[in-house]
C-alpha cells in the first residue's frame, strides 16, 4: 500500500473520473475538495454568533474576535472557512436567519456560481513614443507587423492605444491621439484577422472612430467617467473594460492611500457597473488597475484577493506586464521583468482572472499552456 499527498489545486474531478467513480458521486464529492475563506466585515454580533454555530453544525467554522460571544461589540469582522459543500449548505441555511444573514447567504451563493474560465491573452500595441516599455511602441507598418506576429503567437485580443497613461505621463491632445491610431485602425479594417480588437482610450472621438471601424472593445481607464463614452459603447454594442484608478496618470503615484483597497475598488466597480447598465451596456470586463494609483501593498492585496471580485459575475482582466511593482520587490530594469510578469499573471489566473494584458504574447501562451497541463494532469 502507498499513499500519495496530492496538491490542493489538483483536478479532483479528473482523478475521480480516472478511478472510475460514478458521475453522480463525482459531482457530490468534488464539492468537498476545495476550501474557501471568506472575510465578512461589519457583521452584526448576533449574526456572527449564529453563523458560528451554523457553521460548526455542518463541519465548517468561523473565526471570531474575542468578546463576540458575550456581545462586547455591536458589529465585528469574522473569517468563514469551509469547503464548497459547506458554503453551499450555509448559503441556504442563512436565508432563514436574522441580522442581515440573508444578504450574507446571497453573496456566498454568488461566489459559488463563478468558476475557472479559459484564459485569453490581450497583446499590447502602443502607438506613441513615451510608453514605459520602449519595445511596445509601434507605428505605421511596424504596428501591423507586430499585430500579425502577436496573432500568430496566440493573442486573442489586440489592445491599441495612442497615448501613454504610465505614472507621470502628460496627456496629449485628443487630435494627436486620434492621428496616431487612425492609420492603424484604417489598415485593420481592411483585414480579416480572427481576433478581437480593443481601443485603449478615454477620448470619445477616438473611441467612436475605432468602434465604427470594427473594434469590439472599449478599454477605458476612467471606467466610463465621461457619459459620452458610455453612449458610444452602447451605440456600437461594444464590450467595455471598467478599470479602477485613483487620480490621474500624471500624479496618481504621489502618495496614494486606501483604508481598505478591496472595499474601495469593490464600491467603485459597483457604481460603474450600474452606470454601464443604465446606458444599456451589459458586456463588461473588470480591471482592478494594478499600478494605477496604488502602493505596492495595494497591488499585492488586489492580486491576492482577486477572486473576491468574481461576485460581480464579469470576467476579470489583470495587466501587470513589466510594471514597477516587480522592481519594488526585486530591483530590475523594465527590459528584464518578464519572469516577474509571468509569476504575477499565472497567479492571477489561479485567483480568478480570465484575461491577461501583456507585452510578451508567445511567452504567456507557453506559460499558460504549461499551467493548464499541470492543472489537468491525472
Amino acid at each position: 500500500m502507498k499513499i500519495q499527498k496530492l496538491d490542493s489545486t489538483a483536478n479532483a474531478r479528473a482523478i475521480m473520473e480516472r478511478l472510475g467513480v460514478d458521475k453522480p458521486g463525482i459531482t457530490i464529492m468534488e464539492r468537498k475538495c476545495k476550501v474557501h475563506l471568506f472575510l465578512i466585515k461589519d457583521l452584526h454580533v448576533g449574526a456572527a454568533n449564529i453563523l458560528k454555530q451554523d457553521a460548526l453544525s455542518i463541519g465548517a467554522d468561523v473565526a471570531l474576535p474575542n468578546g463576540t460571544i458575550t456581545c462586547a461589540f455591536k458589529r465585528v469582522d469574522v473569517l468563514l472557512m469551509g469547503t464548497t459543500k459547506h458554503i453551499k449548505i450555509l448559503s441556504k441555511k442563512e436565508l432563514a436567519q436574522p441580522y442581515g444573514l440573508k444578504e450574507v447567504a446571497k453573496q456566498l451563493n454568488a461566489f459559488l456560481q463563478k468558476g475557472f474560465k479559459e484564459p485569453k491573452i490581450m497583446g499590447i500595441i502602443n502607438a506613441n513614443d513615451d510608453s514605459f516599455y520602449p519595445k511596445s511602441r509601434f507605428s505605421g507598418a511596424k504596428a501591423l507587423e507586430a499585430i500579425e506576429q502577436m496573432i500568430e503567437k496566440g493573442a486573442d485580443i489586440i489592445d491599441i492605444g495612442g497615448m501613454s497613461t504610465r505614472p507621470g505621463s502628460v496627456a496629449c491632445s485628443p487630435e494627436e491621439e486620434l492621428q496616431r491610431v487612425k492609420p492603424i485602425i484604417d489598415e485593420i479594417a481592411k483585414r480579416s484577422w480572427s481576433v478581437e480588437f480593443s481601443i485603449d482610450t478615454f477620448r470619445p472621438d477616438v473611441a467612436e472612430y475605432a468602434l465604427d471601424h470594427g473594434f469590439a472593445i472599449l478599454n477605458d481607464i476612467t471606467a466610463l467617467e465621461n457619459d459620452e463614452n458610455a453612449q458610444i459603447a452602447a451605440k456600437y454594442g461594444a464590450k467595455v473594460v471598467l478599470m479602477h484608478k485613483k487620480g490621474d496618470p500624471k500624479t496618481m503615484q504621489e502618495n496614494p492611500y486606501y483604508e481598505d483597497v478591496i472595499d474601495e475598488v469593490d464600491s467603485f466597480f459597483q457604481d460603474r457597473i450600474q452606470k454601464a447598465k443604465d446606458f444599456g451596456i451589459e458586456d463588461i470586463i473588470l480591471d482592478p488597475g494594478i499600478g494605477f494609483g496604488k502602493r505596492l501593498e495595494d497591488n499585492l492585496r488586489l492580486l491576492r484577493d482577486l477572486e473576491h471580485f468574481l461576485h460581480f459575475g464579469y470576467p476579470l482582466l489583470v495587466g501587470a506586464s513589466r510594471k514597477s511593482m516587480i522592481d519594488m520587490i526585486v530591483p530590475t530594469p523594465v527590459e528584464e521583468r518578464l519572469p516577474g510578469t509571468l509569476a504575477i499573471h499565472l497567479e492571477s489566473l489561479n485567483r480568478g482572472a480570465s484575461i491577461i494584458r501583456c507585452h510578451d504574447v508567445a511567452e504567456h501562451r507557453q506559460a499558460i499552456a504549461l499551467q493548464r497541463a499541470i492543472r489537468e494532469f491525472v
